[in-house]
């Protein structure tokens, strides 16, 4: 196994990207024969054990692709053209939704549609400019719109988990589809993507931060009261962070009601923070533990990778002091692993796993890289 030689700094994570995660993921992570992606890839022998497809990857890979085409990276447009070509002929459905799953020769295996992943199809559509024309793909990105307004929209508040129906309700795919209506209003320029953005802000506000700890609330009942483990519920700093920079994205663009929204969004931002900084840092590796409960004790002593690529971004937000600490502990996943690949979780102890890498992960890896050089770029 050859491990991955880092050179320091967001110049050196980005390098990473561009010369080693995605040459390799487009070699080996797209079934270029069979036109889809791959699950994951092994770490010894660069295959995917999985014999299905998940829209969210096919979703994630074209954001991704579209990322490196960006950056120059050869094939990356061949493979940004390959997964819409799957999203238009393989998940899009007559109802207008998209399916969840499919074999590996792209028949549908599971119909339901997944708000969570339908969020992920509009991030493509709006990520793929950057490689194909924009005019089919706007009218996609409206068609799905004007999908999940007439069908998956909660009769009180927000939206529903998919259909079927199903509960608990979370806020992690309201969160999802905020980044993809930002995404979308900055790649198509319809207002109305901005307006759902401003709408998903304001359920945020009311609903998912908790006014009495500053804290985000992961799983509600279904008319979105928090639901509770022993009189308490479990935070996952990972999201924290997320949120932060959705916030302060937010913040940027502005738009009808931004400045009178700022103050609550302000104060939203700091107590986010507050709490990550405070109780969700493991001092034995210096990542983000997996989860911790509202009252800070620790829950899951375990380190995923995603929740420190979303660190680079709210730290990179704070300046190169504490985006420097993210990164050490973005480098304890990236280290040790084979070029272009990563340990997916640290165990208890530290040790780095040996799973397969995940391509979802490839997501969080190239947004939170890529944003932190920009934002330490600003």
């Amino acid at each position: 196994m050859i491990c991955e030689p880092l050179r320091s700094g967001p110049a050196g994570h980005v390098d990473w990207l561009r010369g080693s995660a995605w040459p390799v993921w487009l070699e080996h992570g797209v079934d270029w024969d069979a036109r889809g992606f791959c699950e994951s890839l092994d770490l010894d022998t660069l295959t995917s054990p999985a014999d299905f497809r998940r829209l969210r990857v096919v979703a994630r890979q074209v954001y991704v692709f579209a990322q490196a085409h960006r950056a120059g990276v050869a094939r990356a447009d061949e493979a940004v053209e390959l997964g819409v070509e799957f999203l238009r002929r393989r998940a899009l459905q007559p109802d207008g939704g998209y399916a969840q799953k499919f074999d590996l020769r792209g028949a549908v295996i599971e119909p339901r549609r997944d708000l969570y992943d339908h969020a992920f199809v509009l991030l493509a559509l709006a990520s793929a400019t950057r490689a194909l024309p924009p005019a089919p793909l706007r009218r996609e990105a409206l068609n799905l719109l004007a999908y999940l307004d007439a069908n998956l929209k909660h009769p009180v508040e927000g939206y529903l988990e998919g259909l079927p129906a199903t509960q608990p309700r979370r806020q992690n795919p309201h969160m999802h589809l905020l980044e993809a209506c930002l995404a979308a209003f900055e790649a198509f320029g319809d207002e109305i993507f901005l307006l759902r953005a401003h709408a998903l802000l304001e359920l945020f506000l009311d609903r998912f931060l908790d006014p009495a700890h500053g804290t985000l609330i992961e799983f509600l009942d279904d008319g979105l009261a928090p639901l509770l483990e022993d009189g308490r519920y479990a935070v996952e700093p990972g999201h924290h962070c997320e949120w932060i920079w959705l916030l302060t994205w937010s913040r940027r663009l502005g738009g009808p009601g931004a400045d009178a929204r700022a103050p609550r969004l302000d104060l939203a931002l700091a107590r986010l923070q507050a709490f990550v900084d405070r109780f969700a840092i493991n001092p034995a590796t210096g990542a983000l533990y997996d989860e911790v409960w509202v009252d800070g004790a620790v829950k899951s002593r375990g380190s995923r990778l995603w929740p420190q690529t979303e660190r680079l971004k709210s730290d990179a937000i704070r300046g190169a002091q504490a985006l420097g600490e993210a990164e050490r502990a973005l480098d304890l996943f990236l280290a040790p692993a084979p070029r272009g690949l990563w340990a997916e979780r640290l165990l208890e102890d530290g040790t780095p796993s040996r799973e397969p890498a995940p391509a979802s992960s490839l997501y969080h890896l190239t947004a939170g890289i890529l944003f932190a050089a920009k934002e330490v770029g600003r």
